[in-house]
């Protein structure tokens, strides 16, 4: 994958480099720096991708990726559902009336603020994932609440472990082992129990930037396994399968673009026989993509503060972890591009630095032209997910605007945080 091809919404044939057919320059300068773009037809694209590569699915956005007004309302239009993990979330898609018959809840530890506001708005499908979740869950609802069961399937997703969540050993999920007093089977007679629950299905997720096609082919093995398990156990046909999300996206020239095509196609195939070899009848899917949507439809823009050269060079921009802590959670790796001018200087290998006070404050390790110097700008692809969602104050500095540019206008989308905002809520 080239650069060209992992920045889709960057034309480099211009004189100027471009983002859906705005000078980048012309942005900054109208913005300011630290800048989030994001491409409004390069996400709607995307989803229609997923509705067209599984139209007999239901395709649940990933919330958590980039849960801002604008883009819920972009994919509500689209026809997507969505995955929501607080009541904060379900204000946002409140808030653009989203219809709560698309909304699904789901997290390790729901508040009881978390579960209220889903009952409150009618959300269609609550996901448990503790036994005290669904007793607590239960007294709350009034009248039959639709939820799953979160199921531990034990699929490796050979991805980094902090994003790792569909073995034994982590927070989420109900365990297929026995003898685990929070099993599956405790959990099915746990909801079976509740009189204002209504058990419609399971829920699993193997992980996040996951690349490998197998892995979900495995998870969805295993879950029709488990559904027809329950159906044995409990007399109880499950109608419903979330396989989650997590498809991975190419950060880097070179890497590989998630197989989507080959995932749809395998993923019915596997569903199909595993429901024929066992008389299970073939449940509705729900995925939950999110990053695949929005990750590579932004990037990041920075204004380069001061390049030190030495042992090795530092390019210092006015970002850095606040704006993309990935690279100091999970060594995530990302590229730059300079933008704004052209450059003939050879290029060097340098770092590109953050303003915070951390050493680890590292956003790439790449390539730059020699003659780089104060107030050049850098482009960072794929920051549409999890940017924004991630960022922070660190240092009382302020979390950078989202701007959604579409047909060559751009609109604010998110305003930039300012010193009034930072002490709003500082009672000293």
């Amino acid at each position: 994958m080239t650069l060209s091809e992992l920045l889709p919404s960057l034309d480099l044939g211009h004189e100027e480099a471009r983002f859906a057919g705005v000078p980048i320059s012309h942005l900054a300068a109208r913005f300011g720096t630290p800048l989030y773009l994001l491409d409004e037809e390069e996400v709607r694209s995307r989803a229609r991708a997923y509705r067209a590569a599984l139209p007999d699915a239901e395709v649940a956005f990933a919330g958590k990726a980039l849960c801002t007004r604008s883009v819920l309302r972009w994919l509500a239009e689209e026809g997507l559902s969505l995955d929501t993990c607080s009541a904060g979330e379900i204000a946002a898609a409140r808030s653009v009336g989203f219809p709560a018959e698309r909304i699904l809840l789901h997290g390790n530890a729901k508040t009881p603020e978390d579960l209220k506001a889903a009952l409150e708005y009618g959300v269609r499908r609550i996901v448990l994932d503790s036994l005290d979740e669904i007793e607590q869950l239960g007294s709350l609802a009034h009248g039959r609440q639709q939820v799953m069961i979160r199921v531990t399937p034990g699929v490796q997703a050979d991805t980094h472990a902090a994003i790792t969540t569909g073995t034994e050993g982590q927070k989420f999920g109900f365990s297929l082992l026995d003898g685990v007093r929070d099993n599956l089977a405790a959990a099915v007679s746990a909801v079976l129990a509740q009189p204002s629950l209504s058990l419609v299905g399971l829920h699993c997720h193997i992980g996040s930037q996951v690349s490998r096609v197998d892995r979900y082919e495995e998870a969805a093995r295993r879950m029709v396994d488990v559904l027809a398990g329950v159906r044995t156990a409990y007399g109880v046909t499950l109608r419903e399968l979330d396989l989650g999300g997590g498809h991975a996206v190419p950060y880097l020239p070179g890497d590989t673009d998630f197989d989507l095509d080959g995932y749809a196609r395998r993923l019915r195939v596997a569903l199909a026989y595993e429901c024929s070899t066992r008389d299970f009848p073939l449940p509705r899917l729900t995925i939950e993509p999110g990053r695949a949507i929005v990750g590579p439809a932004g990037i990041t823009v920075y204004r380069v503060c001061a390049v030190k050269r030495g042992s090795k060079t530092f390019v210092a921009v006015d970002g850095g972890m606040s704006d993309n802590p990935r690279p100091s959670l999970y060594g995530a790796k990302y590229t730059a591009r300079l933008v704004g001018r052209h450059s003939r200087a050879p290029h060097r290998p340098m770092s590109v630095v953050g303003r915070h006070c951390e050493s680890g404050d590292v956003l790439a390790d790449l390539a730059l032209p020699d003659d780089i110097h104060p107030g050049d700008l850098l482009a960072v692809p794929c920051t549409g997910a999890y940017h924004h969602s991630l960022a922070s104050n660190y240092n009382l500095i302020g979390r950078p605007p989202l701007v959604g540019v579409r047909d060559g206008v751009a609109t604010m989308l998110v305003r930039r945080e300012t010193e009034e905002d930072l002490f709003a809520r500082d009672l000293g």
